[in-house]
């Protein structure tokens, strides 16, 4: 098979894997942005020897669809293993409190064995009883304090009991259903993991099947609509040629040189570093390092973290991208953010407007 018929067999595969869905945590229906629409019809096979401009714009575009669709399923594939780790934190917990109440309640029940056996000892008859029937008035005197207290006491170890098995039997059941929350958690993993995988293979081989020459001019031509968009952009501003103001807080500037520090380090999807991120990854990481925790996801920085308008951004701030909040990347001024792009490429500089914007968030706000 010649190399046209190659290009022209991955790219009908690239169609097929473009219909997979995307995860629950991501948004449905993202709105259109520059990416191109999955239901884009399959480059055309190329009529010569190389692929003409126009036939890798459309491989660039499928490539690019492929990649944004796994960023989404990493994200998923992200918060569904941060659940799994609280869950089984939780269900960790709720086994030692169930342990600590059966025990509690043993205890208990020895104390209330040996109430009962106390009075067994004298005749069956409660202590007010044997009071009312002693012919000893300084007995009956002496013995009210402690006839209340004894009583006190059978109330309280009651009372006791009673809440301890209320509690033991509440734990129970928070255990149980967390156990289920962390089953239906791995499986989600699963999944996301499945559709990660199949995607970065179908982008993978579908740009290996070009020659050198026509790898070489794919990248130029990410490059050059990356530049398009981030000129678009930066037109849109107040101050084109900086873009946005603000001065960085101390926890925004160690932010800003834990991420920078990290440059040249590989993508890998799930990664945390240190010596690999993916999008998330590198921003939770930086900002932990600042000591300003947040959210591991991209999704759960754009929900959970407060947002701010564009023209206020400044150095630190996380610019979140596409509809489906499936990338970051951390603003550091003069128009420019450090992140993680995708699989096969590394930590870079890259402009802030070079993908489709959805909005920006504070850490430290």
């Amino acid at each position: 098979m010649n190399r046209r018929h190659c290009a022209a067999a991955a790219i009908t595969l690239v169609c097929a894997l473009g219909l997979l869905t995307l995860p629950a945590q991501a948004v449905a229906a993202p709105t259109p942005d520059s990416s191109p629409s999955p239901a884009a019809s399959a480059p055309a096979a190329p009529s010569g020897p190389s692929s003409s401009e126009r036939d890798l714009e459309k491989i660039r575009q499928e490539i690019e669809t492929l990649y944004r669709k796994a960023g989404a399923a990493t994200d998923a594939y992200n918060l569904a293993e941060e659940q799994a780790k609280k869950q089984s934190g939780e269900i960790v917990k709720l086994a030692k409190a169930i342990v600590d109440g059966q025990a509690k309640i043993a205890e208990l029940k020895d104390r209330a064995g040996a109430q009962a056996r106390e009075q067994y000892r004298n005749g069956g008859l409660p202590p007010g009883a044997q009071l009312v029937l002693s012919d000893d008035p300084q007995l009956f005197l002496d013995g009210i304090n402690k006839v209340r207290t004894s009583q006190q006491a059978n109330k309280t170890v009651l009372a006791q009991l009673t809440r301890t098995q209320e509690d033991l039997e509440t734990y129970t059941q928070d255990a149980s259903s967390n156990w289920q929350k962390l089953e239906s958690n791995r499986v989600r993993q699963a999944e996301a993991k499945k559709k990660i995988n199949a995607q970065i293979a179908a982008a993978e081989k579908l740009e290996s099947q070009l020659e050198k020459k026509e790898r070489d001019r794919l990248r130029q031509l990410e490059r050059d609509a990356a530049n398009r968009a981030q000129s678009a952009w930066l037109a849109t501003l107040p101050t084109p040629s900086t873009g946005v103001g603000g001065e960085a807080t101390a926890a925004g500037r160690a932010a800003v040189a834990f991420a920078s520090a990290q440059i040249g380090k590989p993508y890998v999807w799930g990664a945390t570093g240190p010596g690999s991120y993916d999008c998330s990854g590198l921003t939770s990481q930086a900002w932990a390092a600042a000591g300003r925790p947040i959210p591991r996801t991209s999704q759960e920085q754009w929900r959970l973290l407060p947002r701010i308008g564009i023209q206020d951004m400044r150095p630190g701030d996380l610019i979140i991208y596409h509809a489906d909040a499936s990338h970051v990347g951390m603003y550091v001024g003069d128009g420019a953010i450090v992140h993680s792009p995708r699989p096969g490429r590394h930590v870079t500089l890259a402009g802030a407007g070079s993908m489709k914007i959805l909005g920006v968030v504070r850490p430290d706000k």
